[in-house]
């Protein structure tokens, strides 16, 4: 795999994203926009013009679980044999990009907490360094991307 802003001899180790579930606010507003279409069906029964209504509203949940989702798979982690990339998407046309250098993290560790996240998978991965910690929450499957960011780093000490 190669991205933009690779350095020349860089190689890329893992890639990862959130979990899934951080698109829950799109599958709720999907949800809610669905039955809310429903309810001037129920208020004027013998109105054919309702089905449209229903599918206006169907239309706006769509696109909501679209944009949840677009943010979702556009924002991912990337372990080079250099460095770790965090891309985040935050809007249409606003992007993120911060960079953190392997040698100059100095400790990890992650954690699972709650029930939830035990039963879906996901947890949080704490990386310290001198000028501070970057906590990457909400990681699917956080202990084989900590074991891949762990042995990536001893790899490069």
């Amino acid at each position: 795999m190669e991205f933009d802003g690779q350095r020349e001899g860089e190689e890329v180790i893992y890639v990862f994203h959130r979990h899934i579930i951080t698109s829950i606010k799109g599958f709720l507003w999907f949800i809610i926009m669905t039955a809310l279409g429903v309810i001037p069906s129920f208020i004027w029964p013998d109105n054919n013009q309702m089905f449209w209504v229903w599918l206006i509203f169907f239309g706006i949940g769509i696109l909501g679980a679209a944009y949840s989702w677009m943010l979702w798979h556009f924002s991912f982690y990337i372990v080079t044999d250099q460095r770790l990339r965090q891309v985040r998407q935050k809007g249409l046309f606003n992007r993120s990009v911060v960079d953190l250098e392997l040698r100059k993290i100095e400790n990890m560790s992650y954690g699972v907490h709650g029930v939830f996240a035990t039963i879906f998978d996901y947890g949080s991965i704490l990386i310290q360094t001198e000028a501070g910690d970057l906590v990457i929450s909400m990681v699917s499957h956080p202990e084989v991307v900590y074991n891949e960011l762990e042995n990536t780093w001893h790899d490069k000490k």
